[in-house]
């Protein structure tokens, strides 16, 4: 599947009044990013998890769910945005590689 094609899935669950186009996306994006920071901070909190260590399966499928609200949010703020969601991928690792060739992306870019 490419990131237009995800897209245009997302679109078909897509209801909100368009007169609450690119806010109410933007929103619920901020909304659904918190709900991932909280599930990591659930798992430091009730599941000992520290930071390096692994996810167990459970754990790592929960994040994704989120992981994946926040991508819906992405794609429809994108079309509210009138750009595909390809472009927004492309326009950002052309940006990261402008940063890494002027070496202004702190450490090492291999590492990157």
């Amino acid at each position: 599947m490419t990131l237009d094609e995800y897209q245009q899935g997302a679109l078909r669950t897509a209801r909100y009044p368009d007169a609450a186009r690119v806010l109410y996306p933007t929103l619920k994006l901020a909304g659904e990013a918190g709900e991932v920071s909280e599930k990591l901070g659930k798992l430091m909190r009730d599941a000992g998890w520290t930071p390096g260590a692994p996810l167990d399966p459970a754990q790592r499928d929960a994040l994704v769910k989120e992981l994946g609200d926040v991508l819906w949010y992405v794609a429809v703020l994108a079309r509210d945005l009138d750009v595909p969601l390809e472009e927004v991928a492309r326009a950002n690792l052309e940006k990261l590689a402008d940063r890494a060739a002027r070496g202004v992306i702190s450490g090492s870019g291999d590492e990157r």
